[in-house]
């Protein structure tokens, strides 16, 4: 039952949140757009209610709780940042806004916004442990709660690991291509309008007669 809920919740997820933007671009209904995908909390609350009524009616806790918590913890500390993205995409897409900002690519930068994403997924395993552990606390001593202390693990070994990749972009920063000089195509190219010739203007007189085509004084001389 509760991996049956978690697919709903998932599947319910993603139903939201295209009726809200759909609601709120396309139908042009931005408070009803807005109330629906105010309703994608609701899933987790009720995926949380289920899971801690079939620990109360005895069912031995097992990996399918601790599945539970990680989707929750997930869709906390990750929800709120894809929910922004797609909005900023259908905004753009629909509502004529301009285009989202991307992410920067290259350098201290890049560093920066995947600590940001990693700080996400801290949150999302402090939210699975605490939940995990609240339920372990629910089930008592009498119960078997090995299940659900050993996805408090998982949850940390995967923010772990996230974390060491996150960090390699500070360590090892990400260099941007080098632009590709421009070579000259031999093209004459044209002087910009209202510039000054570089070369300062000369007086006829100056110009050696040959140059104009004037005949030397010798050779008047002799004629």
């Amino acid at each position: 039952m509760i991996v049956t809920l978690i697919v709903v919740c998932e599947v319910g997820f993603w139903v939201l949140l295209a009726a809200g933007l759909a609601t709120r671009y396309l139908l042009k209904m931005p408070r009803a757009g807005l109330a629906l995908l105010l309703c994608e909390p609701l899933l987790e609350v009720l995926l949380l209610v289920v899971t801690a009524i079939d620990l109360k009616n005895g069912a031995d806790p097992s990996w399918r709780h601790g599945l539970a918590a990680l989707y929750i913890g997930y869709t906390v500390g990750h929800g709120h940042r894809t929910v922004k993205w797609l909005d900023g995409h259908a905004a753009h897409r629909f509502g004529g806004a301009p285009p989202p900002v991307k992410p920067p690519r290259y350098g201290m930068a890049r560093a920066r916004h995947e600590g940001t994403v990693w700080l996400g997924s801290v949150t999302a395993a402090a939210v699975a442990s605490g939940l995990l552990l609240l339920a372990a606390w629910y089930v008592g001593d009498d119960g078997n709660t090995e299940s659900l202390r050993s996805w408090i693990f998982v949850a940390w070994r995967a923010a772990g690991i996230h974390g060491l990749i996150a960090l390699s972009y500070a360590i090892w920063p990400k260099k941007a291509p080098k632009e590709t000089p421009e070579h000259d195509s031999g093209k004459t190219r044209e002087k910009a309008p209202g510039k000054a010739s570089a070369v300062p203007a000369r007086d006829p007189e100056d110009v050696p007669d040959l140059l104009v085509g004037r005949p030397r004084e010798d050779e008047e001389q002799v004629r």
